[in-house]
């Protein structure tokens, strides 16, 4: 378990030097080529999906001064050890101002380490 829970703080890490660079490239190499991601909030009907190709760069060039920050609050092993199942809070703090969510990941043990094949974020409003 220790393992994923380094994988998570290198790929949020990995997050706040996209929010430098504006380069999605190493986030990217964290997602399984099978990623889909649900966002949502309380004023839509439906998540919105996006997948492995979604536009990362155009995502992190619409926030200047961010840092994200995830709290785990449940990380629990499924098939053998291959598969993490992740429940926690995600904080994107821009300009100073925080915004948080609820988020369920899904990591994946595949040739080449752990990737990340599902995500649900609901933000808090």
């Amino acid at each position: 378990m220790n393992a994923i829970k380094q994988v998570l703080n290198n790929y949020f890490s990995t997050w706040n030097e996209g929010f430098e660079t504006k380069s999605g490239d190493k986030i990217r190499e964290y997602m399984s080529e099978d990623f889909v991601g649900y966002w949502s909030h309380s004023g839509i009907q439906e998540p919105e999906p996006y997948y492995y190709d979604y536009d990362l760069d155009t995502v992190l060039k619409q926030m200047d001064n961010a840092e994200k920050t995830f709290e785990p609050v449940s990380v629990n092993e499924r098939k053998d050890g291959d598969e993490y199942v992740i429940l926690g809070k995600e904080t994107n703090t821009i300009n100073g101002k925080p915004f948080t969510a609820q988020c369920m990941f899904v990591w994946r043990n595949e040739v080449g380490g752990w990737k990340l094949l599902k995500e649900y974020i609901e933000l808090e409003k």
